[in-house]
């Protein structure tokens, strides 16, 4: 196979609790993935040289081996001992430390495709295995589906689990490193277990108002409260439920009115990035 172009879809998290600091340095957490239709579109296609090319310039710009698709390759290479030369361009649409899994997704979309491209003999446990060492969001992006996250986040269970309303993502544009924002946690036990969810219908998600929580909100809004305004705004224009994904600073809003989506779309888009999935 010569060439190969595959989306890379992001995630927001439905809920994060941070449970606990771990021996090795990272926290266990308690989550559930939830895959979007917004991604990235990576084109893989076989060369005489190892190189990368985006539409972001901030890519762009990044030394080559920090990022995570050449560190993806790097990782294969060492695996297998195969020497992997592709000519790959990445056409950027997810934002960046957004906490939307935008380049977690990119590493692992880089994993699969030129596993197959290159036809390299990796086993579904091995890839996996491989994943969670280039990040702890990276496993779930082999099979995006709605998934319990535990641990580092790498330990999924699938879930029956839809968010059968429309959906407004707005991100103001400011990059939380997660880093910074895990060194501000004090980690406590939980005390909705979004485990829970699995193969509940919801009706109504303002039920789960205060109930499902993202933990690092908190530490965000205290540093960044254009971030918390924004969720505060949302419930004002109608929307059923809000919260911020991963350790932000994109939030996502729930509504079961499209008006009412619509005409908040209408006003944030002029000043954040924003972007919608309408519910059939």
């Amino acid at each position: 196979m010569k060439k190969i172009i595959i989306k890379s879809l992001s995630k927001i998290n439905f809920g994060l609790n941070i449970v606990g600091k771990r021996d090795d340095g990272f926290h266990n957490i308690e989550t559930i993935f939830y895959p979007l239709s917004l991604c990235d579109i990576i084109t893989f296609e076989k060369s005489d040289k190892l190189e990368l090319t985006s539409t972001s310039g901030t890519l762009n710009n990044e030394a080559l081996e920090n990022n995570l698709i050449i560190k993806a390759v790097r990782l294969l290479e060492n695996t297998t001992g195969k020497k992997i030369n592709a000519r790959i361009h990445l056409e950027k649409n997810i934002p960046l430390g957004a906490g939307l899994g935008g380049g977690s997704s990119n590493a692992a979309s880089t994993l699969a495709s030129i596993k197959e491209m290159f036809n390299l003999h990796i086993n579904k446990e091995k890839l996996h295995e491989l994943a969670s060492q280039l990040g702890s969001d990276v496993p779930f992006f082999l099979k995006p589906i709605p998934s319990y996250a535990e641990s580092r986040g790498e330990k999924l269970t699938p879930v029956e689990f839809e968010i059968n309303k429309h959906i407004l993502l707005i991100n103001p544009g400011i990059h939380i490193p997660t880093k910074w924002a895990y060194s501000k946690i004090k980690p406590k036990p939980s005390l909705f277990k979004l485990s829970g969810l699995n193969k509940i219908q919801i009706d109504d998600f303002s039920t789960l108002i205060g109930k499902v929580r993202n933990d690092f909100e908190e530490v965000v809004f205290t540093e960044y409260p254009v971030i918390k305004k924004l969720k505060e705004e949302l419930y004002n224009a109608g929307a059923e439920f809000v919260l911020m994904s991963g350790s932000g600073s994109s939030v996502f809003a729930l509504f079961n009115n499209i008006d009412s989506l619509n005409k908040a779309d209408s006003y944030y888009k002029e000043k954040f990035f924003t972007y919608t999935e309408i519910s059939e």
